[in-house]
């Protein structure tokens, strides 16, 4: 599950081409949410909730001509795993602070009058004792069924919620999608010939590490990282890595190979080589940054300390310290996959659920919209 670039974020419209892709296998069942109470209905509004190990993010939108039009959106850094590396169960105070965040988003759906959502948990309900239980007391207080996904599903969605912004001209791009405790990645082979065609039947092969940004950042201490620090989390990060990096070995020597990466680390690093004073989605989403540009920016970053990093608009007090953790499963990857280029996408596992629920619809063969 991605972990996001900022603690709140206001609505905001999509930014670059987002077009329908079809369902991945293994999809998941409709899950409608309450209807709204508090002013009149869009048209067709749906609703993509991705709760993860550091996350809770919201998405509602409505169908566009070519994908869909974003009316509003909401995230909050709950973590709901803080503290699963060294146990096995999801802490009260933990659980209480998501609780919060999933009520902010219950409004939501019912004030934009959502008519029909999907809400899913990742790793940290995936691995605790007490994530069914979890689930059953969501249902209870706060009136959302949560589904917990599988690996292949949660990867499926990230490739088919960023693919869009995979260069046409590739034929072969490894996507990646750093969460709070899990790393998702995808070697899609051949080129896109149709925009509109599933881009999941291009994968060849996917892996999910059970790895993110929360997990690490606890294994090796997220505040005060040396440079040796860092090696170590790389090196911990590679070892998981190796197996996929080994079947998807051809994927850098294809032409036009490129790297695709969606998270707050991508993003972050994306803020800082642009030297935003605040974060800009519609700046940093679809950026193309090159090998020594993203090296630099992870250099800059291990030159600061935990303060700096809180300082920073676009990293924030509650990612200081998590984004070397980030930096570091990232570099990882760019060891094991070289390239030239990576590009960067503000967007993932969301999109991915809407586009497939607006498919499942048929709501671009009814047409009709602007």
């Amino acid at each position: 599950m991605r972990e996001e670039s900022a603690a709140t974020m206001p609505a905001r419209p999509a930014a670059g081409p987002i077009t329908p892709a079809a369902a991945n296998p293994g999809g998941t069942p409709r899950s409608e949410a309450p209807g709204a109470t508090h002013r009149p209905p869009r048209r067709n509004a749906y609703a993509a909730l991705d709760l993860g190990t550091n996350n809770c993010r919201l998405l509602i939108a409505e169908p566009a001509s070519h994908g869909f039009r974003v009316i509003d959106a909401f995230s909050r850094i709950v973590r709901l795993g803080e503290g699963l590396g060294n146990a096995d169960r999801l802490s009260e105070t933990a659980i209480e602070r998501t609780i919060e965040a999933l009520r902010v988003c219950r409004a939501k759906m019912q004030a934009r009058g959502v008519v029909r959502a999907k809400i899913i948990a990742t790793e940290a309900c995936r691995l605790a004792v007490n994530g069914a239980a979890f689930v059953d007391r969501v249902r209870d207080e706060v009136g959302l069924d949560l589904e917990i996904v599988d690996r292949q599903t949660e990867a499926y969605l990230a490739v088919t919620g960023c693919a869009a912004l995979a260069d046409p001209y590739a034929e072969s791009v490894v996507i990646f999608d750093i969460g709070g405790g899990s790393t998702e990645i995808a070697w899609l082979d051949g080129a896109a010939t149709n925009p509109s065609t599933d881009p999941t039947l291009r994968i060849r092969a996917w892996d999910s590490l059970p790895v993110g940004v929360v997990t690490l950042a606890e294994r090796h201490g997220g505040a005060d990282v040396t440079r040796l620090t860092f090696e170590g989390m790389v090196e911990e990060v590679a070892d998981m890595l190796s197996r996929f990096a080994i079947r998807a070995a051809p994927a850098a020597n294809a032409r036009h190979f490129h790297l695709l990466g969606t998270s707050g680390t991508v993003t972050t690093l994306a803020a800082m080589h642009l030297r935003l004073a605040r974060y800009e989605r519609r700046r940093v989403d679809g950026l193309w940054m090159s090998d020594g540009e993203v090296g630099g920016a992870i250099d800059d970053l291990l030159d600061t300390r935990l303060d700096q990093r809180a300082d920073n608009p676009c990293i924030g007090r509650d990612r200081a310290d998590l984004v070397l953790a980030g930096c570091a499963i990232l570099e990882a990857i760019r060891r094991a996959f070289p390239s030239d280029r990576l590009r960067i996408a503000d967007r993932g596992l969301r999109e991915g659920l809407l586009m497939n629920m607006m498919r499942e619809d048929g709501v671009w063969r009814r047409g009709g919209y602007r």
